[in-house]
């Protein structure tokens, strides 16, 4: 095992090879702990900032969709990509009410921030908590299609087990806020029945 100063990895620049809004892909000159020196690809996606709204009854707000590049279906917290500019803060409310026509209430939490794919990417998440929303119409953001949901946070665990959590903006900040709070061993309320 290579450990301290040795385990550093050197980097002497990146190349762009593709570019635009949502992506971009470089060659990374990059020199490993043990002397070998190419270029790495390196994937860069936008800063992500997502809103986890939880209310009093221990549910939380989600949309059940269908993502086509990994066919499948499941639920994903609302959120989306922070503009020039904008404070992710302020991405996560507006995004949340484009896509559910539900403004967060009250002063928001920084949750947890991650970088889920650290080997080969990066894609910058921070996940903000409220504790509660008003509706205030219906979505805007008509290509975000789904079906929205308050969802039991009880129910978290078992969704995550059977994969209907989509990607770690849905997974991280659910199961971090289920276990640092202990929800997910409660249970003991009446849960609706799950739909597909």
């Amino acid at each position: 095992m290579v450990t301290g100063e040795h385990a550093h990895w050197q980097t002497f620049g990146e190349r762009t090879i593709y570019d635009n809004k949502w992506v971009r892909l470089g060659l990374t000159d990059v020199q490993a702990p043990n002397g070998e020196r190419w270029e790495y690809h390196v994937v860069h996606l936008a800063r992500i900032a997502i809103a986890l709204i939880v209310d009093e009854q221990d549910r939380v707000l989600m949309l059940w969709r269908y993502r086509f590049v990994t066919d499948q279906w499941g639920y994903e917290l609302l959120g989306g990509l922070v503009e020039d500019g904008e404070d992710p803060t302020a991405t996560a409310a507006r995004e949340a009410a484009e896509e559910s026509g539900y403004r967060p209430l009250g002063e928001p939490e920084h949750l947890i921030g991650f970088e889920p794919l650290p080997g080969q990417v990066t894609a910058p998440v921070d996940v903000f908590l409220w504790r509660g929303a008003e509706q205030i119409g219906e979505p805007t953001d008509t290509e975000e299609v789904g079906r929205l949901e308050w969802v039991w946070l009880s129910r978290i665990p078992g969704l995550a087990q059977r994969q209907q959590l989509l990607g770690a903006g849905a997974l991280v900040p659910l199961l971090y806020y289920v276990a640092s709070r202990g929800a997910g061993a409660a249970g003991g309320q009446d849960e609706p029945t799950e739909s597909a």
